[in-house]
């Protein structure tokens, strides 16, 4: 039991919002009686949050730096409305379409972090001037007006499944069941080698038990989610996405040079610069990266609504943001985790859709989810505090 406490005191950070968010599941699940673990349910929240999950990705590395980028939600909006321009007035096909609009966020990102990185103007200035600027250009685009509808093959990106729906087991689809089993497979493989890697170059590991009941939660956590999604239309395509996602920017940021001069840009711009670090390259690629992140969650979000709106991705960055600091990341820069930020916004998801089950009015969500917020910053602040005068 001891070396149990130890092991959460020493990594509170990682595990403190993954207890939370477990506490919230079984709060919502029984006081909504049942509702929130309930097939269906479970399939909106994964559609719901997809959005917000990958925005949060994207953001990480943004906040990592100890910086925000405040202009995500209109390039959400404004990218989903050239692509609905380009596919319903010019019928462009839905694959250049995609591709053209993954380039104009990307390009979108550039153009602040060249204004940030390299011409030295603050970035909350950069990025609301962007939030206006995209924000304005999708209303004149669009004229005001909703465009839709979308090919099929452009709504399956948010709204579709894998194939093999009607492949069952009584009720339950097949295609999810063995998902479920070959990811957790891949997780046990990957957090073995990684407790491997660790003993090989005399890192702290925690003692065998422990690690066994961490891959046992997660197993269990894997294979509930995917029953529950067997049990109703299989798995959505927009998992796959995330789970893709979530796989390349761990590693990005835990296994690479770049992800290494990230963290050192946050936690101290000055030493990096010294040590050798491009800084300024560093900070113009997040946000390139984050405005590419953006357009594929606007692309999310005009194919699960099918249609673009002026109004689309209002608020989102605020979202984002939210996600990634529920999630771990420190206010200040250098501290956060890909899989912190998914969690965060987790956290964020099922706060909304419980309280949306219970009937709370938008009023009292919004209060809730600051004093989350502020709870989350201050853990951080106090949990840093401790670790300086420790």
């Amino acid at each position: 039991m001891n070396q149990l406490v130890s092991y959460f005191r020493n990594n509170i950070r990682q595990n403190g919002m993954v207890m939370a968010l477990v506490l919230i599941m079984v709060l919502f699940q029984l006081t909504t009686g049942g509702i929130l673990f309930r097939p269906m349910n479970v399939n909106n929240l994964v559609l719901q949050n997809s959005y917000v999950l990958i925005l949060a990705t994207g953001m990480l590395l943004v906040i990592i730096t100890g910086r925000i980028d405040l202009s995500v939600g209109s390039v959400v909006a404004f990218v989903g409305a050239v692509s609905a321009v380009m596919m319903v007035d010019w019928n462009v096909p839905v694959g250049v379409t995609i591709v053209a609009a993954l380039l104009i966020g990307a390009a979108v990102g550039a153009f602040h972090g060249y204004l940030i990185a390299y011409m030295k103007i603050p970035m909350f200035i950069t990025t609301l001037g962007g939030m206006l600027i995209w924000r304005g250009l999708t209303m004149v685009i669009l004229k005001g007006q909703t465009k839709a509808p979308f090919d099929e093959s452009f709504q399956a990106i948010a709204a579709g499944y894998l194939p093999g729906r009607d492949i069952r087991i009584g009720s339950f689809n097949t295609i999810a069941l063995v998902f479920g089993l070959i990811l957790s497979a891949i997780f046990v493989v990957l957090l073995l080698r990684s407790r491997k890697d660790k003993v090989k170059y005399g890192f702290e590991v925690p003692p065998g038990w422990i690690e066994a009941l961490r891959i046992g939660f997660i197993v269990l956590a894997v294979n509930l989610l995917t029953f529950s999604l067997a049990d109703y239309n299989g798995i959505p395509i927009v998992l796959i996405l995330l789970l893709g996602l979530v796989t390349f920017y761990t590693f990005l940021t835990q296994n690479t040079i770049f992800g290494r001069h990230i963290y050192a840009l946050g936690g101290n711009a000055k030493a990096a610069k010294l040590s050798g670090v491009k800084t300024e390259r560093v900070l113009f690629m997040v946000y390139m990266n984050n405005g590419l992140m953006a357009a594929l969650a606007g692309l999310v979000v005009a194919g699960r609504l099918n249609a673009a709106t002026p109004k689309a991705g209002t608020m989102f960055e605020l979202d984002a943001i939210a996600s990634c600091f529920i999630g771990g990341a420190s206010a200040t820069g250098g501290v956060g985790t890909v899989i912190g930020a998914i969690v965060g916004g987790l956290v964020m998801g099922v706060l909304n859709n419980g309280m949306s089950i219970m009937g709370v009015s938008v009023d009292w969500q919004q209060t809730i989810k600051g004093v989350v917020l502020l709870i989350a910053v201050f853990f951080d602040v106090i949990t840093k505090n401790k670790g300086q005068n420790a």
